[in-house]
C-alpha cells in the first residue's frame, strides 16, 4: 500500500510504520510474572464478614464460614456433591493447619438421609401439592380429587370441625363435589 515514495497509507487497521512491531518482536516482552493472578482471590472474599440468622438469631461469621455452613447444610439434606465438598474442604483445612490440632484424625460420619415420610409419597402420588416450597411458611394441600375419592369411602358423616380441617387442608376446594352431607362452606 505504499505509495511512490515509501509512504503507506495510515488508518483504521494500518498503523504508521514507525510504530508497528519489527518482525520477531513481541509486544509483551516480559509477559506475565509467573505465579502471579494464578489464583482466585479467595482470602479477599471469604475474609469478609456476613450476617447470617439461624433460629431467629442473628450472628456475624466469616463468608467462608457461611459457604461451608451452606455446604454442610446441602449435604446433610441429600446434595451428593455438596457433601463431598464440605467434607474435602475440612480436610483440606486440616492438611493446612486451620482447623486446630492437625495430629487429631478427623471422623468423618457420612448421614444420607432417605426421605420414605408419607409427605414425600403424597407428593409423588400427586395427592398433595406443597404451596411456596422455597419459603419456610409453606403449606401443603391436598388436591380435590384425592379429597373426594376419600369423602366417598367414609361409612359416616365428619362433624363440623372435621368437615373445616378438610377444608382447609384442600388446594382447590372450589373443584371438589362436596357429598349432600357436607355442611361447611368455603369462607
Amino acid at each position: 500500500m505504499s505509495g511512490g515514495f515509501g509512504i503507506s497509507r495510515v488508518g483504521y487497521g494500518n498503523p504508521p510504520v514507525s510504530t508497528q512491531f519489527k518482525k520477531g518482536q513481541s509486544g509483551n516482552p516480559k509477559g506475565r510474572p509467573r505465579g502471579r493472578k494464578k489464583e482466585i482471590p479467595f482470602d479477599a472474599v471469604l475474609g469478609q464478614t456476613v450476617t447470617i440468622r439461624e433460629d431467629g438469631i442473628e450472628r456475624k461469621i466469616t463468608a467462608a464460614e457461611a459457604f461451608l455452613l451452606k455446604l454442610a447444610k446441602d449435604g446433610l439434606e441429600g446434595d451428593g456433591a455438596s457433601a463431598r465438598a464440605s467434607l474435602r474442604a475440612i480436610e483440606e483445612a486440616r492438611v493446612r493447619g486451620v482447623a486446630g490440632e492437625t495430629d487429631d484424625p478427623i471422623e468423618a460420619i457420612y448421614f444420607m438421609p432417605k426421605d420414605f415420610g408419607a409427605n414425600d409419597a403424597l407428593q409423588s402420588l400427586r395427592m398433595a401439592r406443597i404451596l411456596d416450597p422455597y419459603r419456610p411458611t409453606a403449606q401443603m394441600k391436598l388436591e380435590p380429587w384425592i379429597v373426594e375419592a376419600a369423602l366417598n369411602r367414609l361409612e359416616r358423616p365428619l362433624t363440623s370441625d372435621q368437615q373445616r380441617t378438610v377444608l382447609a387442608a384442600t388446594r382447590m376446594p372450589g373443584k371438589v363435589k362436596w357429598p349432600d352431607w357436607w355442611s361447611v362452606s368455603e369462607d
